[in-house]
């Protein structure tokens, strides 16, 4: 099984298995409340996890995870961190590994699973990134592992900027204000049965602390 967390809007918690059956999901809306609400959201996924899939009512059993998916981003600075830490010192305390996984890309597996019989077009995953600005990463289907194909990353763009840098890409806008929890762990368990398990250490922060960014699209993370 796999625990997924990710804090680049509200906080999601979920456990799934390895085939991406959902076990539990905990979630808060709240944008500022990650370190407050965590702890109590890992207690309740792991909890409801040891009775089966989503709806089981069978007897407890124990919860045996191999690997926890942490959500890197593009967020913001003090959000993502309090994920990407409870990540890393759960995964550290049971003795396996972390796949990091970005958070775009989790909203992105939902979109293109809600029907996976639609022939979507490129679109692009839009977060508000506040100050008047947003974050987006551009994709165009499932690759051969299940995951969505990225082709462009994530960068920056200002509010009234937006909608022409999209149409630029040929992307249309899907606007989203959650990243599920049970995604994130789907999209680590496709990219560690494919041995892709992406080389991401450093969390795609919206913006370094203090720093503005200039006008335009930019890379995040620069």
């Amino acid at each position: 099984m796999i625990l997924g967390i990710d804090t680049s809007l509200g906080t999601a918690v979920a456990v799934t298995d390895a085939d991406g059956a959902v076990r539990s999901e905990a979630a808060s809306t709240d944008p500022l409340g990650h370190a407050e609400i965590i702890g109590t959201l890992l207690q309740t996924a792991l909890t409801d996890a040891a009775h089966g899939p989503l709806g089981g009512t069978g007897a407890s059993e124990p919860v045996v995870l191999t690997h926890v998916a942490a959500g890197m981003g593009p967020g913001p600075f003090t959000g993502l961190r309090v994920g990407i830490a409870a990540a890393r010192a759960f995964a550290l305390g049971r003795g396996i590994p972390v796949v990091p996984v970005p958070s775009h890309d989790a909203a992105a597996l939902a979109i293109l699973l809600a029907d996976p019989f639609a022939e979507l077009p490129r679109f692009a995953v839009v977060t508000d990134a506040r100050r008047r600005e947003f974050a987006y990463t551009v994709y165009d289907g499932l690759d051969d592992d299940g995951l969505p194909r990225r082709v462009a990353e994530s960068a920056l763009a200002k509010r009234d900027d937006i909608d022409a840098v999209l149409a630029q890409l040929g992307a249309e806008r899907r606007d989203v204000t959650a990243v599920p929890g049970a995604m994130v762990a789907l999209a680590a368990a496709r990219a560690v049965a494919a041995d892709r398990v992406a080389d991401l250490d450093e969390p795609l922060y919206l913006r370094a602390p203090d720093v503005t960014l200039s006008a335009g699209p930019k890379k995040v993370g620069t």
